[in-house]
């Protein structure tokens, strides 16, 4: 269920970027950036953007997952070559999630999220890519970041996290290194002027 559909005074947030405080207690959530897919009382669901796979090519996933022959990657429409291969977070690491722009749909498969973002987990979307029919921006995460009821929100309240609005132009940047400082200006904060040391006024 997207962000909209959610009560008004938006208690959640999904559709929206979580960026990890310096004094991030979990060390594989250290300066991640993260797009909430799904939030409500049930607990939490999203995919970390910031963070490279060891599979760093994705055509090369596509031989691996044997959607493609060794030597069909030779005629991959040129924009396979730019999509990331991401650690999209430390749950179900052999599964993939392809977090992507609106303008690609599978009935029954793809989860609209908020305006313009999609997120889809079944090898048909690979397929379309692969043939050139996939979405215009997309990006391939492994594996996903889960909080059980509650537990996010005493993360943020405990000064693990801060949420912003999500920026696309963040989302689907190739540019991971940058991400993570960009996300925090998004919210107004320098990376330089930013403390570990966290307090509640």
């Amino acid at each position: 269920m997207g962000a909209g559909s959610k009560s008004s005074g938006r208690r959640y947030l999904d559709g929206q970027m979580l960026v990890a405080m310096p004094g991030m207690v979990d060390q594989r959530f250290a300066r991640s950036v993260i797009y909430l897919c799904a939030h409500s009382e049930d607990g939490a669901m999203g995919i970390v953007v910031n963070q490279p796979s060891q599979v760093r090519n994705f055509p090369d996933l596509l031989v691996q997952l044997q959607i493609i022959a060794p030597q069909e990657r030779i005629s991959l429409p040129k924009e396979t070559e730019t999509i990331q291969v991401l650690q999209g977070g430390p749950v179900q690491t052999d599964r993939g999630f392809v977090l992507h722009s609106s303008d690609f749909f599978i009935d029954n498969s793809t989860l609209p999220i908020d305006d313009g973002v999609s997120l889809t987990a079944t090898i048909d979307i690979l397929r379309a890519i692969a043939s050139g029919e996939g979405p215009n921006q997309a990006l391939l995460a492994l594996g996903y970041a889960g909080w059980d009821p509650g537990q996010l929100e005493n993360e943020i309240q405990h000064n693990g996290w801060l949420n912003c609005p999500a920026d696309p132009a963040i989302l689907f940047d190739t540019d991971l290194e940058s991400k993570y400082a960009r996300a925090l200006r998004l919210i107004g904060i320098d990376l330089a002027r930013l403390s570990s040391a966290a307090g509640h006024a």
